[in-house]
């Protein structure tokens, strides 16, 4: 730590700012950077941040916190900031283990407990602790609501992440405090290796969950190998309990499939086994009641989900049901529905029918939007970084591995991007003029 910031610390105010940082030479800048790493997060718990504190934790590598995405928008794109010439090559290509005390990550005072990583705490103080990878861009069904009728064009391979690039990425996540990984696609489980991707994932020290959404297809067949690699928690899609309504919504075959991975969900353990349902008007709101008898004899949390604008989806706001609307019908059978708590980041609004054996929750993401307790970055099969499902600004962590960056020349792309995370999306009827990736393009 340089210097000029053990004063600091000592006589903290929220209007601080590590000036020592900016004169350290060498090696001594990249601890300085440490320094500021601290501040901010003690800003963070303050509820103030400091704007240059965030420019001067980025500034060597503008060129690479550009977004990637053709659709983002010019006030998402982070102005270019210059280099710092005094830091050497040498400091900047530096790896972590090399300047940070034992253990890996920095303490900067041993007697007070580690502040939560400043790389994944956004200006509003949210600490994101949960990670959605996409494993691949393909998917055996074709649903309504995710993916365009004509379909979408693929990325070629060689652009897609790896699997040492996945697991290198995870890692790095986790170091700095990711507690749950969600695994997505497309469909997570057509990659040949994703039973080898949970298991090296299981190994991460800190690694508290790991998830995996998928459309079920292949999970009879699958989850006996998932369960004893480590997995944790399974959501499966299903939209429709009746088989012809299912194929037309999704496109394909395979029904019967689906309900033989639910019932083989329960029958290994898992407790709930989520099942996500997208609710379209005029495709299956007339089944909502059917969903949650389903909740009177199984172990299931079925979660109405509210349909989302996308790229391609031919969304409009007359097929979105509400979240009201959905439990006002709800009620009308079940009127002693009871509300269960949720936790500070939960996503669902989770009810439960007095003496049934599951719950019944719901995603509001367009009525009634969580966006104050998102703790959510989400990487996509090609490597970019989104932190906001409906923010088309992205950034190619892929491009930075490719390069050979450093594990701290990542963290301070990452923490670029997450610093510039916005306080809410757009809100319904803006997000459905943006531009932005079909759903199966980002992962679900």
């Amino acid at each position: 730590m340089c210097g000029c910031c053990w004063p600091l610390l000592a006589l903290f105010s929220v209007r601080s700012s590590c000036f020592g940082c900016q004169f350290e030479r060498g090696a001594m800048a990249l601890y300085g950077s440490r320094c500021c790493r601290f501040l901010l997060a003690r800003q963070t718990q303050a509820g103030v941040r400091s704007p240059g504190l965030l420019k001067r934790i980025t500034r060597c590598y503008p060129e690479k916190m550009q977004s990637s995405y053709s659709g983002a928008t010019p006030e998402e794109k982070v102005e270019p900031l210059s280099p710092d010439p005094t830091v050497s090559v040498a400091a900047k290509t530096a790896s972590v283990q090399e300047l940070a005390p034992p253990g890996g990550r920095s303490r900067e005072l041993s007697e007070d407990p580690q502040p939560f990583s400043a790389f994944l705490t956004d200006r509003f103080g949210r600490q994101h602790r949960y990670l959605r990878i996409s494993l691949t861009e393909k998917c055996n069904l074709r649903c309504q609501y995710c993916m365009p009728e004509e379909g979408v064009k693929l990325t070629p391979r060689s652009q897609l992440l790896s699997t040492a690039e996945v697991l290198a990425l995870a890692r790095l996540f986790v170091q700095e405090g990711v507690e749950k990984i969600r695994l997505t696609g497309g469909e997570p489980l057509i990659r040949p290796d994703v039973v080898h991707v949970v298991a090296e994932l299981r190994k991460l020290q800190g690694l508290k969950t790991i998830a995996v959404t998928t459309n079920g297809m292949n999970l009879a067949r699958l989850l006996p190998s998932l369960k004893e690699a480590g997995l944790d928690l399974l959501n499966i899609s299903l939209d429709s309990l009746v088989p012809a309504k299912f194929e037309f919504i999704v496109r394909r075959k395979g029904f019967h499939k689906v309900m033989e991975g639910i019932d083989k969900a329960i029958e290994l353990g898992y407790n709930p086994v989520k099942v996500n349902c997208v609710v379209m008007r005029g495709l299956n709101e007339d089944e909502l009641l059917d969903f949650v008898a389903l909740t009177e004899k199984k172990p299931l949390e079925v979660r109405f989900i509210e349909y989302m604008p996308f790229d391609g989806n031919k969304w409009n706001f007359r097929k979105m049901v509400s979240y009201q609307e959905m439990l006002d019908r709800i009620r009308q059978r079940w009127p002693d529905l009871e509300k269960l708590p949720a936790g500070e980041t939960d996503t669902a609004k989770i009810f439960k029918v007095p003496g049934f054996q599951g719950q019944v929750g719901f995603i509001t993401s367009m009525s009634e939007h969580f966006c104050g307790s998102c703790n959510r970055l989400r990487v996509t099969a090609d490597g970019n970084l989104k932190v906001c499902l409906f923010g088309n600004a992205e950034v190619s962590l892929r491009d930075c591995l490719r390069s050979g960056a450093s594990e701290e020349e990542l963290l301070q792309i990452i923490g670029a991007a997450v610093g510039r995370k916005k306080q809410q999306h757009a809100g319904m009827f803006s997000i459905s003029q943006m531009k932005n990736r079909p759903m199966i393009l980002i992962g679900g």
